[in-house]
This record gives C-alpha cells, sequence and structure tokens, in this order.
C-alpha cells in the first residue's frame, strides 16, 4: 500500500525509545492483516469524548478492526458526541479549576472529563428518552437485547439523525452500526446510561433482564472467537487498561483452562497503549510477557507497549494502517 504524508511522517522521524514502539506496533498491525488475521480493539478511558472515531470510524468502515471491547462510557460517549457536540465546553485551563469553579459547572449541568464537559441536558437527557422507548418496547415484546444493540437500533432507526452536530462519518457507534461490528461491553453498569436503566428497574417500570448481562457478553465472545481465530488467528490491540481489555483477553485462558478446549489459539498478536506504571502490581501496568503466564499470550506472539498518551499514539497507528 501507498503511503501518505502522516505515514511517511512517522516513517521518517519515529525511530527510538517510544516512537519506535509505535512503529514497530504499526507495521505488525498491517502484517497481521496483511496475512488475513483479524483485529480486537479495545477502548477504555474517555476516547469517544477525546473524539478517536475521526479516526477509529475510517477503521471499522475498511475492515481493519473486526470486533470491539469498551466500557460503557465509550459506547455512549460516541453517541453523545453526535448529537450535542455544538454544546460541550471546552475548558484548556482545567488544571487551574477550584472546587467553586468545579460546583459552578456541575451548577450549570456540565460534567468534567478533562478538558471536555459534556452538557447533560443535550446528551444525556437527549439520548436517554430513545433509549427508554427502546428497553420499554423490547421488554413489551419479552426481548433481551445487549448494550450496543440497543444503541444500533436506535442509530439505523434514523431517529436521532434530526439532532446530528458532527459528521456521522465521524462517529465510530455510526461505523460500527452499519457493519453491525461485533461489540462486548463489560461492566456496562458503570456508565451513565446502565445508571438510568437501573434507575428504572429500581421504579419498577423496568426489569433487569432486559439489558443482556456481562456473563451473557463473555458467551458471546467465546463463540465469535471459536468462529474467527483461524488461520492467522486474531489480534489484540488495547487502548489504555481496564475491564475494556482486562475481559476480553481473559476468554482465552477461560475456553482452554475452564473449558478443557485445549484447540483454541494465542491471541495472535498484542499491543497496548499504556501510560500506567511497570508495575505497582496493576494488571495494567504489566509487560506482555506477564500475559504468558496466564495463557493469553504464546512465547512467539508479537508483543508490544507504548508507553504514551493514547490521544496522540492511536490515531497515529490507524493513519499508518489506513495509509494516510
Amino acid at each position: 500500500m501507498s503511503k501518505g504524508p502522516v505515514s511517511n511522517f512517522i516513517q521518517h522521524h519515529y525511530r527510538h525509545f517510544n516512537a519506535a514502539a509505535l512503529m514497530d506496533a504499526a507495521k505488525a498491525y498491517e502484517a497481521h492483516l496483511l496475512e488475513g488475521g483479524k483485529m480486537m480493539v479495545t477502548l477504555a478511558g474517555a476516547m469517544s469524548t477525546a473524539e478517536l472515531g475521526l479516526s477509529l470510524a475510517e477503521m471499522i468502515r475498511q475492515d481493519k478492526i473486526h470486533i470491539i471491547s469498551c466500557t460503557g462510557a465509550n459506547l455512549e460517549e460516541d453517541v453523545m458526541n453526535l448529537v450535542a457536540h455544538k454544546h460541550y465546553k471546552r475548558v484548556p485551563n482545567y488544571r487551574d479549576l477550584t472546587p467553586q469553579d468545579e460546583w459552578d459547572l456541575l451548577e450549570n449541568h456540565y460534567n468534567r472529563v478533562t478538558d471536555t464537559c459534556i452538557p447533560e441536558e443535550e446528551a444525556f437527557r437527549r439520548l436517554q428518552s430513545h433509549l427508554v422507548k427502546q428497553w420499554k418496547e423490547a421488554e413489551a415484546k419479552g426481548e433481551r437485547y445487549f448494550p450496543h444493540e440497543y444503541l444500533y437500533k436506535i442509530i439505523l432507526s434514523g431517529e436521532l439523525e434530526q439532532y446530528y452536530e458532527i459528521d456521522p462519518k465521524d462517529s465510530w457507534i455510526v461505523a460500527a452500526a452499519e457493519k453491525n461490528l461485533p461489540i462486548v461491553c463489560p461492566g456496562w453498569e458503570d456508565s451513565t446510561t446502565g445508571n438510568i436503566f437501573a434507575s428504572y428497574v429500581i421504579k419498577g417500570e423496568l426489569q433487569a433482564s432486559t439489558v443482556k448481562t456481562g456473563i451473557e457478553y463473555m458467551v458471546y465472545l467465546t463463540e465469535w472467537y471459536r468462529a474467527n481465530s483461524g488461520g492467522k488467528g486474531v489480534g489484540f490491540f488495547q487502548i489504555g487498561g481496564g475491564i475494556a481489555g482486562d475481559f476480553p483477553i481473559c476468554v482465552v485462558p477461560m475456553m482452554y483452562q475452564d473449558l478443557g478446549w485445549e484447540d483454541v489459539p494465542f491471541w495472535s498478536y498484542f499491543c497496548q497503549i499504556s501510560d500506567s506504571t511497570t508495575s505497582y502490581g496493576s494488571y495494567s501496568g504489566a509487560v506482555p510477557n506477564e500475559k504468558i503466564t496466564w495463557g493469553k499470550l504464546d512465547i512467539h506472539t508479537p508483543k508490544f507497549i507504548v508507553e504514551s498518551d493514547a490521544t496522540i499514539v492511536a490515531p497515529l497507528i490507524f493513519a499508518w494502517v489506513l495509509g494516510w
């Protein structure tokens, strides 16, 4: 593939240290796909609020990503940015805010994520009415769906288009819905929409079973992995740490150790973008080789760790894979 100016810049300048790790990981990602492999991308942190969709959506459209694992926050916040972008507030001097400044943001219905404030009314509440409608309709029919499937239904119905405030080509959830991309969203309860759903359960207006659970996501991932890990296998591209990465990577040792399926291939590529210190006992701060001891990676699995800011690194690696 011929490369564009961003890739050529990376090729020329990124020669040592974390820059070289970025370059090596990008080239290995590309090689993995060219050899017929598939790739899981995991999203932790606030990647959707960071507007990673600007590059992630095109990765999905061009089949450079085959499954995503993400937090509930990343699932919902891409849609919130889609429908309320013009109402977001950026606070470049966020490090200087006093407790009173923070309280004033709350009083004005802004929830801050680093330098970006999400507008509660235009984002959370605008999305809430459409989600509640989907939840109640499904329950009335005796149907149950995963969290991402409810969002797919709303996106594909077109009912949110009246609110769009960015080009939908820059929304990774729109790209994923159009592809019906497999998603696992462990710990969805730890999100604003998860909290909203819980409130309706507490009020007796919905049954908890109307939204499928994390255990069901693991079963779903097991089936997907079994069907897609032949040949070159499935790679694992982890952005940040936390449950978005910890949950799906365990599917391999679970099948091998707990189910006794000895023909399960290891993950065939691994890269993590992380700023977690190696290591204060944290899983996010563990070097990739530690995963060998847990039956997740093979001795020969290509392994990379880029210790840097994911909002800088991920778009550059995606740019290389896309040939930009």
